[in-house]
C-alpha cells in the first residue's frame, strides 16, 4: 500500500499536482472560479480583440444566439415542476435558459465590456432569486442540478468583475444555499449523469457560498461517482459501484449498465442508453476538474483524469462514425454526444500534453462548440486551446 501511494504521488507531482489533498477545499476560495477563471477569461479577450481563431467566430456565434439578446424577458416562477423527460415543464425549460443567457451576458459583459449585458445578467438572476421556493415532481434533484450548474458560473463573473455593482447578490446567494443545495448535496442514486451534474452544481454553488463543507462533500460524491461511471481496465472484471445503490451482483451491475456485459476502458454505464445522456456525464465531470483545478487543486492528476481521457476518447471514436463492434451494445450505438468535449481535451492535451486524436478530430470538428440548452455553452470561446 505505502509503495502504491507513493507511486500515484510521483505520478501526481510529475503532471504538475498540487501536494494537497484532491478532495480538500481551498483555503481562500478563488473567484471568478467556476467552471472558467479571470485568466482564462483575460486570455479569450485578447484573442477575440485581435480577431483570432476560433474565439472570434465562437463569440460572434454566441453574441447571435438568443441568449444574448438583450430583450429578454426573464420567466421566473416559484415553483419549478419537473417530470421525467421535463413532463410536465412548469418552468423547466425557462429557469434552464434563463440561467444559460445570464451566463451568456456575463461573458459577453466580460469580453465586450458592453455593461448592457452585465445588467441584463443580473436582472435575469434577480428576477429568479426574488420568485423561486422549490423545485418538485421526479426530475426536480435533476433539473435543480442543471440550472445549479449555470448559475454560479453567471454570478461569479459579475459578483466578482463588474464595477457597477450587484445589490441583490447577497440574495441571489440566499437562493442557492436554501432552495438549490439542499436538493442536490446529498447525491442521487439514478443513472450517472444525474449525480454528476448535481455534483457540479453543488460544487459551484459551494464556491460562490464559500462553503468548505459542502464543497468538501460534493466533492467526495463526485469522485465516487466518477469512477462508477467510467470503467478502467484496472477496476478489474466489473465496474466499480456507489456502495449505497447496493449493486452487489454481476447482474444487478450488468443491468445497471444498460444490459452491457463486456467492459472496456472507456466505456461508461450510460454509453449503450445513449452517447447524449453520456455526454452529460462526461461534461460534468471536466467541469468539476476544472473548477478544482481554478481553486488551486488538482483532479486531473487523479483517477478522475484518466477515466475523463479514456471516456472522451471512446466516446468520441464512434461519434465521429466508426464502427461499432457485436460486442459493444449489441453492434448498435445512438450518437448525439453534444458540444461537450472542449474543457476536458483543453486541460488533459494542450495543459498535461496527452494524445488524444479522436477527442482532438472531434473537437475540432465541431467549433465552434454552441449549446446543449440544459447546462452546457460556449466552451471553444471559453477553454478552447486557452493555456490559462
Amino acid at each position: 500500500m505505502r509503495r502504491t501511494a507513493l507511486l500515484v504521488t510521483v505520478a501526481a507531482l510529475a503532471a504538475g499536482a498540487l501536494a494537497v489533498p484532491a478532495d480538500a477545499a481551498p483555503t481562500t476560495f478563488v473567484h471568478p472560479g467556476v467552471t472558467v477563471s479571470r485568466g482564462q477569461l483575460d486570455f479569450v479577450r485578447g484573442k477575440v480583440e485581435a480577431g483570432a481563431q476560433p474565439w472570434k467566430s465562437a463569440l460572434d456565434q454566441m453574441l447571435a444566439s438568443k441568449y444574448a439578446d438583450l430583450n429578454r424577458t426573464p420567466k421566473p416562477r416559484a415553483v419549478v415542476e419537473c417530470g421525467s423527460y421535463s413532463n410536465p415543464d412548469h418552468g423547466c425549460t425557462d429557469e434552464r435558459e434563463d440561467a444559460i443567457a445570464a451566463y451568456t451576458d456575463a461573458l459577453a459583459w466580460y469580453l465586450t465590456r458592453d455593461d448592457r449585458y452585465a445588467r441584463k445578467a443580473i436582472q435575469l438572476m434577480d428576477a429568479w432569486s426574488a420568485v423561486i421556493t422549490d423545485h418538485t415532481n421526479s426530475n426536480a434533484p435533476l433539473q435543480t442540478g442543471w440550472a445549479g450548474s449555470t448559475w454560479p458560473r453567471a454570478a461569479e463573473i459579475i459578483k466578482y468583475t463588474y464595477t457597477g455593482g450587484w445589490a441583490n447578490s447577497g440574495r441571489f446567494a440566499t437562493m442557492l444555499r436554501t432552495v438549490y443545495l439542499p436538493e442536490i448535496v446529498n447525491g442521487s442514486n439514478s443513472n450517472g449523469n444525474w449525480e454528476l451534474s448535481m455534483m457540479e452544481a453543488a460544487v459551484g454553488i459551494s464556491v460562490f457560498l464559500e462553503d468548505k463543507a459542502s464543497y468538501d462533500k460534493a466533492v467526495g460524491k463526485f469522485r465516487t461517482r466518477t469512477a462508477a461511471y467510467v470503467y478502467l481496465e484496472s477496476d478489474g472484471a466489473l465496474p466499480k459501484t456507489v456502495p449505497s445503490q447496493n449493486l452487489d451482483t454481476r447482474d444487478k451491475i450488468v443491468n445497471y449498465w444498460q444490459g452491457q456485459s463486456t467492459f472496456a476502458t472507456g466505456l461508461t454505464q450510460e454509453t449503450c442508453r445513449d452517447l447524449t445522456h453520456t455526454g452529460y456525464g462526461i461534461s460534468a465531470i471536466s467541469h468539476v476538474a476544472e473548477t478544482s483545478r481554478i481553486q488551486g487543486q488538482d483532479l486531473y492528476g487523479t483517477d478522475v483524469g484518466e477515466r475523463l481521457r479514456q471516456a472522451l476518447g471512446f466516446q468520441s471514436r464512434y461519434e465521429l462514425g466508426a464502427v461499432v463492434p457485436s460486442w459493444l451494445c449489441g453492434g448498435s450505438l445512438k450518437p448525439g454526444l453534444g458540444p461537450v468535449t472542449e474543457v476536458g481535451y483543453n486541460a488533459l492535451h494542450h495543459r498535461l500534453g496527452m494524445g488524444m486524436s479522436n477527442t482532438q478530430a472531434l473537437t475540432e470538428r465541431n467549433r465552434p462548440a454552441g449549446s446543449n440548452h440544459l447546462f452546457v455553452a460556449w466552451e471553444t470561446l471559453t477553454h478552447g486551446d486557452n493555456p490559462n
